[in-house]
Formats: structure tokens, sequence, C-alpha cells
């Protein structure tokens, strides 16, 4: 008798609320650091960046308009669902090479994040708003509004924890987003979709793709439907790209180098900020 050969995983991608293979239908292996094949996962093309763009860009109306209360409400509904698949995170991060002990503390830190920026969500507008002195009979206010659609671009270290921290602020500021999932352990980013799909997150509000950075990164940062740009990738060509590419159609840029996730620095709403614009509004005194 020959010995049994195992049927891997194929992680899909997450685009406008459902789980679609790549357009090409092309996978690429996921190894251990022992070298040994753990699952597949799609390695998405140009056609699957123009795919998401949709959903994202739909999607930001409703999200937008949707109150900070109800924003809140929904981030801390992620933290609840995660917090109650945490075992299969934890194999999935040791599944990836990371040790019992780290992947736990990994995927608690995560949670309490989701809960950090989901108290956010109705109170930064207060903070980064203002009442402008002006010399005329008029009230001035200005206030942040979310940008738009943000491509994010995440690093491979803490697969889990870099990408609720980089998703968290850009979503409780009102914004969607299409991500591209770490490189090399997308395993755990794919199945924050399934939580995301169970945690009253409307379709379209998160987008993420997987595959080869070299070939998502320039479709990606480029594509006209993205206002702005969250890139946590340190590495100079890979900012020339961006910043190129950013300028074509004026994006918005924040590189942001990260050597430590767990670091409580990362709880900031000055990262909400971020990817806000700000509008300011006259209005005749006594009217």
């Amino acid at each position: 008798m020959t010995d049994r050969i195992e049927v891997l995983k194929t992680y899909k991608t997450y685009v406008g609320g459902k789980f679609p293979r790549s357009e090409s239908g092309k996978t690429y292996p996921i190894k251990d650091t022992s070298g040994n094949v753990i699952a597949n996962a799609c390695r998405c093309t140009r056609k699957d960046v123009r795919d998401a763009m949709l959903p994202a860009r739909s999607a930001f109306g409703d999200w937008s308009g949707r109150s900070g209360y109800n924003r809140g409400q929904i981030l801390y509904r992620m933290a609840e669902m995660l917090e109650g698949r945490k075992e299969q995170f934890i194999k999935e991060l040791e599944l990836g090479g990371m040790k019992s002990k780290a992947a736990a503390e990994e995927v608690n830190l995560s949670i309490d994040r989701l809960v950090y920026y989901a108290g956010w969500t109705d109170k930064y507008p207060q903070v980064f708003g203002t009442i402008n002195p002006v010399a005329s009979q008029h009230f001035n206010f200005t206030a942040p509004e979310p940008t738009g659609v943000v491509a994010i671009i995440s690093t491979d270290e803490s697969p889990l924890l870099s990408i609720v921290s980089q998703i968290a602020p850009v979503i409780a500021g009102g914004n969607t987003c299409v991500v591209l999932a770490s490189e090399d352990n997308p395993l755990v980013v794919v199945s924050f979709g399934e939580v995301l799909n169970s945690s009253d997150v409307p379709g379209g509000v998160v987008n993420i793709l997987t595959g080869f950075r070299d070939e998502m990164l320039d479709h990606l940062t480029k594509h006209m439907d993205v206002n702005a740009v969250f890139n946590s990738i340190d590495d100079q060509e890979t900012r020339k790209l961006i910043d190129l590419n950013a300028s074509i159609s004026v994006k918005r840029v924040h590189h942001y180098p990260v050597d430590n996730w767990f670091d409580e620095t990362h709880e900031n709403p000055y990262l909400i900020l971020e990817f806000q614009e700000s509008k300011t509004t006259w209005h005749p005194a006594g009217v």
C-alpha cells in the first residue's frame, strides 16, 4: 500500500465579501521554515486588482456615510469573531514557523488592537476637528473626512498583527481598502477574511489579494481608483516605485516601516488621521 498524499488547502482571495479564486487560476506553494509545502495560495494578477477595486469603490459611499458608532460596533464584532477562532489562527501561525507562545501573543494583541480602534471611531472627529476663528460673521468648521480607497502593502513579519494594525485604522476612519497580503505567509491574512465575512463588515470594505509582491505592487499602486497607499515595506526600490506611481494621480502615501508590531505605538489615532482629508465649512452667523 502506497503512502497517502495529503490534500493541501488552497487559500482563496477575499473580494467583495466573497472568496473567489484568482482570475488566472494560478496558485503558488506556501512553505514552512523547513521548506515543506503546507498550503497553496492564489497567485493574483492585474485583472484581480481591477476586480477588487470595483467593490472597494462601490462600498465606500455606504461605509463612509455610516456613523462612527456603527463602524465601532463592527470593528468590535471583528474582535469578537477573532476571539472565537483563536486556536485556528494560532495553528496557522505555528505552521509558518512561529512558536506557540509567540503565536498566542500575536493573536491576543490583534484582538486587543481591533478593540482599541473600535473605541476611536466616534471620537477622532471631535479630537481632530476644529472651530476656526475668522474675521467675519461666520462660523468656520474643519472636520476630517475619509480619503477613499486605500491600497495596503503588508509585510512578512507578524503577518496577522501587521495586517490588523494597518486595516483597523484605515476602515475605522471610513475608508475602504485593497490589501496585498504577505507573500511568504498569507494564510492568516486570508483566514482573516473569514473573520471579516462573519463580522457584519459590508462586502467590499476590505478586499484581500495574495501573490508575488514584485508582480502585484506596480498594478495596485498605479491604479487610478486608489486614493492612498499604506506601505510597511522598508525597501528603497519599493518606496521609490510607490512614490512614482502615486505622483501620477496625486495619491496620498504613508510609508510606515516597522521593526516591532507588538509595540504599543501602533495603537495611535494619528494613524486614522493619515487617511483623512480636512473639510472646511463656512456658515453665516445668525442664519
